[in-house]
């Protein structure tokens, strides 16, 4: 990435810089981190697919569904889930499965699966669709506790930089420094087969997210977090559509009431387009690593680009300690990541095995 040191990417600046981190560990024990699906709706009662509520135990989420796929005797591309849910966790989530299959209901129980609900719905759940997670996370070994007021009330306050977690750029960066090339034109480093399909829309996504984090990051570090620039994209919080900012005074008013966020931007062909200072900013970024508008043509529908939320308010967030450790309790929009907010917290860096697979592809 030229002069520009990966870590500015997969490790972002801090919105709590200047406060001491509590330090600690999380998943010492699948219980340690629970994750709670927030659906966008519940099934109607009636229909042709079986709405599943079901809780699983330290298993990842494709060999879930594989398992799923396995115990009821049909294809996993028959199993319809919202979002990807943590492998080191206690999960509660969502998945759907054809109607005809409910008489094999009893199969699925056992070896770290739980069937906890059942209702019928008239369509298969599709990726997306739900509201955002619920996390109830145990941090122990804290080292210091005194500042975890001061953070959480921060939080609160300005809201969480919606970063992608260092989990979406794969092990050192991997994932990342492939999507990169394959932008410039270039053959990915490394033994992987960047060809294959997966990889290949994982690395795109991967280049698309910490372009992302770049611009937000940026954004942090030069005092604009949350000040609205005329041509920023601005999106309807927490819900709705995008336009650009021509009043930058008037819709600071409306930022500042949480009426709506500026929104980062997903390059990519279709992407809704900035103006003014907030285009330059981001012009300013593609060039940092060799990149032009024109660099994501060429990809299909891999690349058609978004806005994504630079900001994003947590809500029920509380921090109390217990005899283990500090029980944290929040709830995150879709896409949002918890190991962002737990930096925030921790001050340490989280690796893989600590990282939450809950917006990895959102």
């Amino acid at each position: 990435m030229n002069d520009i040191p990966a870590s500015t990417v997969i490790h972002p600046p801090l919105l709590t810089a200047d406060l001491p981190g509590l330090g600690g560990r999380i998943r010492t024990v699948p219980e340690d981190f629970e994750v709670e699906e927030i659906p966008a709706y519940q099934p109607c009662g009636s229909g042709d697919f079986l709405f599943l509520w079901i809780e699983k135990r330290d298993l990842g989420a494709e060999y879930f569904v594989r398992q799923v796929a396995k115990r009821l005797g049909i294809a996993a591309a028959d199993i319809g889930t919202a979002g990807l849910k943590d492998r080191h966790a206690v999960t509660r989530q969502m998945i759907s499965i054809p109607v005809h299959v409910e008489e094999r209901l009893a199969r699925l129980d056992g070896d770290g699966i739980r069937l906890l609900q059942i209702g019928k719905h008239t369509n298969k759940l599709r990726p997306g669709h739900l509201h955002g997670n619920r996390f109830r996370i145990l941090i122990r070994d804290v080292a210091d506790a005194s500042a975890r007021t001061a953070i959480l009330e921060r939080l609160e306050q300005h809201g969480l930089p919606n970063y992608y977690g260092p989990q979406r750029f794969g092990h050192d960066g991997e994932t990342l420094h492939a999507g990169l090339a394959m932008l410039r034109g270039q053959k990915p480093a490394g033994g992987s087969d960047w060809r294959k399909p997966f990889l290949r829309k994982l690395a795109l996504s991967a280049a698309q997210s910490g372009l992302f984090n770049r611009c937000l990051g940026q954004r942090l570090s030069d005092g604009l977090y949350r000040r609205v620039l005329t041509g920023d994209v601005l999106a309807k919080w927490p819900f709705g559509g995008m336009f650009v900012a021509e009043d930058a005074v008037r819709e600071q008013e409306r930022f500042d009431a949480r009426e709506i966020v500026t929104a980062g931007p997903m390059f990519g062909r279709k992407m809704f387009a900035a103006a003014g200072a907030a285009a330059e900013r981001e012009a300013i970024v593609l060039q940092e690593f060799d990149l032009t508008t024109a660099s994501f043509s060429g990809f299909g529908k891999l690349l058609q680009g978004t806005r994504r939320h630079n900001v994003v308010y947590p809500t029920n967030l509380s921090a109390a300690m217990e005899e283990n450790g500090l029980r944290l309790s929040f709830a995150l929009p879709a896409g949002s990541y918890a190991t962002v907010l737990l930096r925030e917290l921790m001050k340490i860096r989280l690796d893989d095995e600590d990282a939450d697979s809950t917006a990895a592809l959102a």
